[in-house]
């Protein structure tokens, strides 16, 4: 995994870069994001893989699959990726690619786990005591675990806060325990 990260930085760098100086961050995510998940399902990964295939067949079939989602540009890093034998690369180079813009953008992704459905209030609500709380912007997404009990398990880049039943229980049985 190192390995493949070492070998997509470069590329996820260049690709934020470019985005990056022609104000176009957002809509760079939205299509590596499409590459990045096309190129690890079904026939698209197979092209992907296939030592047999040039490089420029390579690339005009993922970018044909993608359809009118590339923009010229991205589909040109797309060629140079195929050229270099990178294609393999697509989901790292997006998760790299994403991590640099949420460091531009001064943003942090929060993941919520709670143990019922939130409503679009509380979750407002939690995501700016935690912008407050983090001095950064809170983009929030929200997984249903109803094993939690009650509560709230927080994720923010190493930040954990386990703020529910189930932890607090399991909490208190080690306390009891030791």
């Amino acid at each position: 995994m190192a390995e493949l990260t070492t070998l997509a930085r470069p590329y996820a760098k260049a690709a934020f870069t470019f985005a990056r100086d022609h104000s176009d961050l957002a809509g760079w995510a939205t299509q590596l994001k499409t590459l990045a998940l096309v190129s690890e399902y079904g026939k698209a990964k197979e092209i992907v893989a296939s030592p047999g295939m040039t490089p420029a067949d390579q690339a005009a079939a993922l970018i044909e699959v993608c359809g009118e989602q590339l923009s010229e540009k991205v589909q040109n890093f797309v060629q140079l990726l195929a050229d270099n034998k990178r294609l393999a690369l697509l989901p790292e180079v997006f998760t790299l690619f994403d991590a640099l813009k949420t460091a531009q953008e001064q943003a942090v992704d929060v993941e919520l786990t709670t143990a019922f459905e939130l409503d679009d209030a509380s979750q407002q609500k939690l995501a700016d005591a935690l912008s407050a709380k983090l001095e950064r912007k809170v983009k929030v997404s929200t997984i249903t675990d109803q094993q939690l009990l009650g509560g709230v398990v927080i994720k923010a880049g190493d930040l954990v806060i386990d703020g529910s039943m189930r932890g607090r229980l399991e909490k208190l049985a080690k306390a009891i325990n030791s």
